[in-house]
């Protein structure tokens, strides 16, 4: 199922990264991830719904890698309960919850960044983990990849006056405050 959930992984040396799910079922996912396991590596995930997963690395992918999920059967109906209702949620007429908070930004400057090498300055009105809105008048088409001071986007929204843009990775959640500069 595509379900796209924000969360951060543990590879065996122990560190940790952010990522995001691209498409997962009962038993396996596929990860966008900044470090890639090597097949056969155990892997910890943690995504935001679903808790803990652990796994094995299947292969690598251009994105990421793809795993497979271990769970007791119970354990198993919970997450494939989960899962159901999120990629249901919006057929379902289910609200959709803002994914995290939004902070406004003391500085609201950013400089962004076109894969062109151009650069324009914005206004941020407000960040949250997953990404931020700002306004500009440039005319920018959906999935235009840009840096957002020196943090990987795309544009995912247009509204009057502005966009919403994506993070390619979350934030780290202690760096989410009024102070933040991306």
């Amino acid at each position: 199922m595509k379900v796209v959930l924000l969360g951060r992984y543990m590879l065996p040396n122990r560190m940790e990264y952010p990522c995001q799910s691209i498409d997962i079922s009962p038993g396996g996912v596929h990860l966008a991830a900044p470090a890639r396991a090597n097949p056969g590596e155990r892997v910890i995930v943690y995504l935001e719904h679903l808790g803990r997963i652990e796994g094995t690395c299947v292969r690598t992918t251009m994105e990421g890698f793809a795993m497979t999920i271990t769970a007791t059967s119970r354990k198993r109906e919970k997450f494939t309960a989960q899962l159901t209702w999120l990629a249901n949620r919006e057929e379902l007429g289910l609200p959709e919850d803002r994914r995290h908070e939004r902070i406004v930004p003391r500085n609201p400057r950013a400089v962004l960044g076109l894969e062109d090498g151009t650069e324009h300055v914005v206004r941020l009105i407000d960040i949250s983990l997953s990404g931020t809105a700002f306004t500009s008048d440039l005319d920018l088409p959906m999935n235009t990849p840009l840096r957002i001071g020196s943090t990987p986007a795309k544009i995912v929204r247009r509204f009057d006056g502005g966009y919403a843009a994506e993070f390619r990775f979350p934030l780290s959640a202690d760096l989410l405050d009024e102070n933040l500069e991306l």
